[in-house]
């Protein structure tokens, strides 16, 4: 049985794992990025954990998800933020195939952790989907029957920066917002309090939780709305930590889209949470290797 190594590299951390090829993961781990020290170090910690698993195992290829706007084709970042320095230009898949002599494909991990929902999660079997990853900011995927629509200049669906109310959807939508708002209302240190503890509060009755919460969602809804305007998916999927509240969560996202949406409309739009979780962007790497590969059609 062919086996590969798929690594998620995240701003925080890069996860890592050996996957079969039925999908199955026989073994993982996490390391942290380091973002800060740029991209050379993170170049150095993926070369080290390829290294590792194949001085143990006969390796088939190597599969990444990344962080960063990525030309799919090229498996190269033409661009990434401040938060990863000198990761632009990243040349990762020539510099893998150059080093270990195996196939290497790239992705960017907000696509990918769409793609693990295509194909196996929450969006399976479904024609046209869009799935959101809320967390420091908003990232968005489009997929046509199991396919990443990548748009011509290969970024399409960043809807973090959709124009919103005089903002920008991330800036209004996201879980990091939401913090950032409960710690300056109760004038607390920054990082104080984290989504986990917003919701418990929120749940307890704290009006200040409960508010930010009510805007976080009327953002969301908003935003979501205006993409299906546009798109007319069959389900939106909501990732990202925060999402692991959907019994709070689901219901007012469900009720806010509807108050932007026509009824026709409105009807024919599910809303579904992720289910593949911290795995999603490492199998999702996975998926589009086999596609890139021609071993998934």
């Amino acid at each position: 049985m062919k086996k590969y190594v798929s690594i998620d590299i995240g701003g925080t951390g890069i996860k890592y794992g050996m996957i079969d090829e039925e999908g199955e993961f026989l073994s993982q781990g996490k390391v942290a990025t380091e973002a800060h020290r740029g991209g050379g170090m993170i170049v150095t910690k993926v070369m080290g954990i390829v290294k590792q698993y194949q001085n143990i195992e006969k390796i088939s290829g190597i599969c990444i998800s990344t962080a960063g706007m990525v030309d799919a084709v090229k498996g190269e970042i033409f661009y990434s933020g401040p938060l990863i320095p000198d990761y632009t230009g990243t040349r990762w898949k020539k510099m893998m195939e150059t080093t270990f002599g195996l196939p290497c494909e790239v992705e960017n991990d907000v696509n990918c952790a769409g793609l693990a929902e295509s194909v196996t999660g929450a969006a399976k079997g479904k024609r046209i989907a869009v799935c959101l990853t809320v967390g420091t900011g908003i990232g968005g995927c489009i997929l046509i029957n199991q396919r990443v629509f990548r748009g011509y200049g290969n970024s399409a669906c960043e809807i973090g920066y959709m124009y919103m109310d005089n903002s920008d959807f991330q800036s209004l939508g996201a879980s990091s917002v939401l913090c950032r708002k409960v710690c300056e209302q109760k004038r607390a240190v920054t990082g104080e309090w984290g989504g986990r503890r917003i919701f418990e509060e929120a749940k307890k009755g704290d009006e200040i939780c409960i508010r930010a919460i009510d805007e976080m969602v009327e953002a969301l809804g908003k935003g979501i709305a205006n993409i299906c305007y546009v798109l007319n998916p069959q389900v939106v999927v909501l990732g990202g930590g925060i999402m692991a509240q959907e019994e709070y969560l689901k219901p007012r996202i469900r009720e806010a889209l509807n108050r932007y949406l026509i009824p026709q409309l409105a009807r024919k739009t599910s809303i579904q949470m992720a289910v593949h979780g911290n795995n999603a962007g490492m199998l999702g790497a996975f998926y589009h290797f086999l596609i890139r590969q021609g071993v998934r059609k």
